[in-house]
């Protein structure tokens, strides 16, 4: 339990489902308006199921944007891949499928991109997740503590609360090097 409630009432669960949905179409959904021209906006939501029960076990998504420092200044001059949205199912946690999504957006920012460095944003009260992308080699680039998160409260509503992100970055193809000096 990372914050909030330990389990989702109808409500919070309706509330939360529907953000999450909002922003996986603004990230991921359609990448042209009907009657204009299609936009240069890459983005992709990876999914990891099983094959024979179609049950999902995670997702990841990476997109290419503008990474900005909390102060509004471009951390990059070009866009830049920041993935996001990196999900594993409780039942299957611990079997390599989040290290296996996170290489898979790391595999499509560098081979199908040709962008040679990634971005994440991260709570800085998830601990498993900080660890996990170090061992990875992301290293931190700055923390943000005016940032806000939606947490489910125990009298089964949901609120906005404070929280610190911290925004890391990791080299992608540079050998042993990279994970080093990236």
């Amino acid at each position: 339990k990372i914050g909030g409630a330990d389990k989702l009432s109808p409500k919070q669960y309706t509330i939360l489902g529907a953000s999450q949905r909002s922003e996986f179409r603004k990230r991921y959904g359609s990448r042209s308006s009907p009657g204009k021209p299609p936009q240069d906006r890459r983005s992709e939501l990876i999914v990891c199921k099983n094959s024979m029960t179609d049950e999902i076990y995670g997702c990841a998504g990476i997109e290419l944007c503008t990474i900005s420092t909390p102060n509004g200044r471009s951390a990059s001059s070009f866009p830049a891949p920041l993935m996001s949205n990196l999900a594993v199912g409780k039942k299957v946690r611990r079997k390599g499928i989040a290290e296996d999504m996170i290489r898979a957006t790391e595999d499509l920012a560098l081979k199908e991109w040709g962008c040679e460095e990634c971005y994440l944003y991260v709570e800085k009260r998830n601990a498993p997740a900080l660890k996990l992308y170090k061992k990875l080699g992301y290293r931190v680039q700055w923390e943000d503590d005016t940032a806000t998160t939606l947490v489910p409260t125990d009298k089964g509503n949901v609120v906005t609360k404070p929280t610190v992100i911290i925004c890391m970055k990791k080299r992608l193809g540079k050998g042993l090097f990279g994970r080093f000096f990236g």
